[in-house]
């Protein structure tokens, strides 16, 4: 009898252990709560007590969820709705978005080339580094500087043409362009090109707001490598002068090798450092005199206007009226026809502001592919994809798809916060859904932009509504009535309602 209780009790125990273990296992390999966890580790602001609280929320929000899937199995209603993913489907495609996502970028993705107390850049990796997908888009490289108030960044070029977009800060850019100096005082909107290989140096004149910018490089001399040069500097930054011999620097200054020491040797605050009142006053001149202006905030222009004060000037995005607007969302979009100095590049640039719990109807790019930077807020992305479909499942299954003539297509998902980056390929139709909690804001640069097509597949103004009777009955298989009745119910254009299960499976409801 007891050898009996002994053997129960051993019993209960390693049951007890198997619990605790799968409980564990499960928290281990479960892809959502990972990349929470990810999210909260990375969240920008936060000190580590938030952080610890963060990934407790996440557990709990876990453990909740997990409860009510239970519940659901017990009654019945356990299968899966347009939003919500089993277990085992969430395995393949959550793990699928964290690790093998091509198109989206993170903190981890980005390089910090400068940091100093006063501010920092940061480099985005090379496009091809994560995939051969966007070898389209490899002459290409983005970043931001981000500086406290009152700083000032060292005269430096680039071997790489520089497209800026000032979303916060008020900054003086000043410019050597052949024998003359341009200084355009900036602010929210602006966007400026600063050509390959111009000297250039940057303050920020605001006395309380940080000044954070985007920047989008197009090297001119190695394909998607650029560098950067100072004109000033001395040991930090290192100068460009000091690699030149002594004898050389002598020649050609007609100075003394002591007295040049001393001149490049002089500098060791960093790149980024902290000026006077007294001097960013001094610098903060331009023929630009003009206040800040903020699309979501007061009176809107008139007439749309370019704020280009010359022709190698800024222009002001927000100061255009909006291409779409309503209650769901703001887009600003400005071409070669607004900003001239677009043209070279090719680019096309727009600002989405994306009103909290709404999205952009689903619609695609016919040439230009998108680099996307969020800015501010929260959300996610859905994207279908027929190159990762191509690449999944077996060797059967891939030669199978390539003998088929219908392609497969995979469902891309990524969570966007700000700093985050993604890639929409032409041809690729996509959505953004900015969270229940804040609205999402992003600046896209549109390249290969010349004669694109942005083509909705909901709302007004959809390509399937635009289709002959005859096609749309051949295309869907269904009486055209049906086809009509579902792609003419939806009344918004570009910003429409959101999901409204949003909650389900996004890391924003926990945090």
């Amino acid at each position: 009898m007891e050898l009996k209780s002994k053997l129960c009790l051993v019993v209960l125990l390693f049951s007890v252990l198997l619990a605790v273990s799968a409980s564990l296992d499960y928290k281990e390999r479960d892809p959502e709560l990972k990349q929470c966890k990810h999210q909260c580790k990375h969240q920008r602001g936060y000190d580590e007590q938030e952080k610890q609280l963060c990934e407790q929320r996440c557990d709990d929000y876990i453990k909740q969820k997990r409860q009510e899937e239970k519940q659901r199995g017990r009654e019945g209603g356990g299968g899966t709705s347009f939003y919500r993913y089993d277990e085992d489907q969430y395995q393949g495609q959550g793990q699928q978005q964290q690790d093998q996502n091509p198109y989206l970028f993170e903190d981890q993705d980005f390089e910090t080339q400068i940091e100093t107390d006063q501010g920092r850049v940061q480099i985005l990796q090379k496009f091809t580094d994560k995939s051969d997908l966007l070898r389209g888009i490899e002459n290409f490289r983005i970043g931001s500087l981000v500086t406290k108030p009152h700083s000032f960044v060292a005269p430096h070029h680039h071997d790489a043409d520089c497209v800026l977009f000032v979303f916060q800060g008020r900054p003086t850019i000043t410019m050597v362009r052949g024998e003359k100096r341009e200084s355009h005082n900036l602010e929210r909107g602006d966007i400026l090109r600063v050509p390959a290989g111009t000297p250039v140096y940057i303050i920020n004149r605001d006395d309380n707001e940080k000044l954070f910018v985007v920047k989008l490089l197009h090297p001119v001399f190695l394909p998607d490598q650029f560098e950067t040069f100072y004109e000033g500097g001395g040991e930090n930054p290192e100068s460009f002068f000091k690699a030149f011999s002594p004898q050389v620097l002598q020649a050609a200054f007609k100075t003394e090798r002591d007295e040049l020491e001393r001149l490049f040797g002089q500098q060791r605050q960093g790149s980024i450092m902290k000026a006077s009142r007294e001097q960013i006053e001094k610098m903060s001149h331009s023929t630009r005199g003009r206040e800040g202006f903020w699309p979501f905030h007061g009176d809107e222009p008139s007439t749309p206007f370019s704020t280009s004060s010359s022709k190698s000037g800024p222009f002001n995005l927000f100061k255009k009226r909006p291409s779409q607007s309503n209650r769901h969302g703001r887009l600003f979009e400005a071409d070669s026809n607004d900003y001239k100095q677009l043209e070279e590049l090719d680019l096309q640039i727009s600002f989405a502001n994306i009103t909290r719990g709404s999205m952009t109807a689903p619609s695609f790019n016919s040439k230009a592919t998108k680099i996307a930077f969020v800015l501010d807020g929260e959300g996610f992305f859905e994207m279908a994809c027929p190159h990762l479909a191509s690449q999944g499942g077996s060797q059967h299954q891939q030669q199978r798809q390539r003998r088929s003539s219908s392609p497969s297509y995979q469902n891309v998902r990524g969570d966007l916060r700000r700093g985050t980056v993604f890639i929409v390929p032409a041809g690729h139709p996509v959505t953004a859904i900015a969270s229940s909690n804040n609205n999402l804001q992003v600046i896209c640069f549109e390249v290969n932009a010349k004669d694109n097509v942005r083509f909705p597949l909901a709302g007004k103004k959809n390509v399937v509504s635009l289709f002959e009777r005859e096609a749309k009955e051949l295309a869907f298989g269904v009486p055209v009535r049906e086809v009509d009745r579902i792609f003419n119910k939806q009344d918004g254009e570009f910003f429409l309602e959101g999901p409204n299960n949003q909650q389900q499976g996004r890391m924003w409801s926990v945090v």
